[in-house]
């Protein structure tokens, strides 16, 4: 089990959706998106910070509606998923200036998916030299920034 050196994941684990529901759907249904770290909203898809971080600025694109699968989900709303990407990309290369950026999708649960029953797009910024011995040998991850200030460092650049 990989463990994340941070001060916000217990918080996370203790507000956790009850009964296990699904988070892409919850948290932009909570109405409150600065303690649901949503960066953005658009028209059928939102932004939030992912709060098992890989890298400081690591966001997930999701549509509001619960699909499992590419297949499923309404045409309109990837095309907005992929636009929602190249505009994230630049925000994540005028804020913290990476080497490159990975996208990525985990579809259905023996692929990877953490919440398996909703498609998400996954964008994070990536150094060369990003992948250290914490993670390597003592299966940790050290974030420099917390998620509040991931948060509004997004949150601004967004804006503009």
């Amino acid at each position: 089990m990989e463990r994340i050196f941070s001060p916000w994941r217990s918080r996370y684990v203790q507000n956790s959706t009850p009964g296990g529901g699904c988070i892409f759907c919850d948290k932009p249904a909570a109405g409150d998106d600065e303690k649901q770290f949503i960066v953005l909203r658009a028209e059928r898809n939102f932004v939030l910070l992912n709060v098992y971080p890989y890298t400081s600025g690591h966001v997930m694109i999701a549509p509001y509606e619960h699909v499992a699968s590419l297949e499923e989900a309404d045409p309109a709303a990837l095309a907005e998923m992929m636009q929602l990407a190249r505009r994230i990309e630049a925000a994540l290369r005028v804020i913290y200036k990476p080497s490159g950026i990975n996208l990525g999708m985990n579809i259905g649960q023996a692929a990877g998916a953490g919440v398996a029953g909703h498609i998400h797009l996954h964008v994070l910024p990536r150094w060369f030299g990003d992948v250290n011995f914490m993670t390597t040998v003592a299966e940790t991850r050290v974030i420099p920034e917390d998620l509040e200030e991931t948060y509004r460092n997004l949150r601004g650049q967004l804006a503009g």
